[in-house]
């Protein structure tokens, strides 16, 4: 299992992301052991919310480049994050990566530690942050959106909250979501995912539109010589051949 056994509290459920291996990283094993969890909480109705959190000092290191899922099953777990009736708040203590970042883009409230770093790394090995964009953009400020997605630039949590990367950076990650999940058992089931429904509107037009040509874009680079040589030379712990 890369998930552990799912836990639960007077109705917020915690999924977390238990693959110290490879740094939670998303292996096509991952994406459907989440996407499995999730369907679980949208059909149980003692369900108010879910937490999803990790293990270890990385949240997730993004794709798995050794067994990488599938850009359709990626794209259609971080649609059923968005389209989940039902909140889905990140605890993040650790480092997020590449499409680690996809997954917080879909969580409707994350909340950073000031152990977490975060870095969209995909032009250093050659690829784009391009499925991913889907939840991202709709939330991002432009200028941050430009600046992280070309440099690959590291950044912390207190950049990420003021970006739009998380909703709130905290120094005890764990007291800043009290209020947070007092107010999500406080509403309604009816009251959450009608408000969910408006505040996630424009995220999925963004899937509904555009997910299509990005899985096509993702799929030509990761296939190209450029990023064989970006991806080799990480696994090899070298630069690659274009860095000056």
């Amino acid at each position: 299992m890369t998930l552990a056994p799912r836990t639960r509290e007077r109705g917020i459920v915690t999924l977390t992301l238990d693959s110290p291996a490879n740094r939670n990283a998303l292996s096509a094993r991952l994406v459907g052991e989440l996407a499995e969890a999730l369907d679980a909480c949208a059909a149980d109705d003692a369900v108010r919310a879910v937490i999803l959190t990790h293990t270890g000092n990385t949240f997730c290191a993004g794709a798995d480049l050794t067994a990488p899922p599938d850009p359709h099953d990626l794209v259609a777990l971080m649609r059923s994050i968005v389209a989940l009736p039902k909140p889905v708040v990140a605890r993040v203590t650790g480092h997020v990566r590449a499409g680690g970042l996809g997954l917080l883009g879909a969580c409707d409230i994350s909340v950073a530690g000031p152990e977490s770093s975060f870095a969209l790394t995909e032009s250093r090995l050659g690829l784009a942050p391009a499925v991913i964009s889907l939840p991202l953009l709709p939330r991002l400020d432009p200028r941050a959106a430009g600046r992280y997605y070309l440099t690959g630039e590291r950044f912390d949590a207190a950049e990420a909250a003021r970006t739009g990367f998380v909703t709130l950076a905290a120094e005890d990650v764990d007291k800043a979501l009290v209020p947070v999940l007092d107010g999500l058992r406080r509403a309604s089931p009816q009251g959450l995912a009608a408000s969910k429904e408006l505040a996630t509107a424009t995220v999925l037009r963004s899937f509904d539109q555009y997910a299509e040509d990005l899985v096509a874009r993702s799929t030509a680079l990761f296939a190209s010589d450029a990023a064989r040589e970006g991806m080799t030379a990480f696994l090899e712990r070298r630069d690659p051949a274009w860095v000056l």
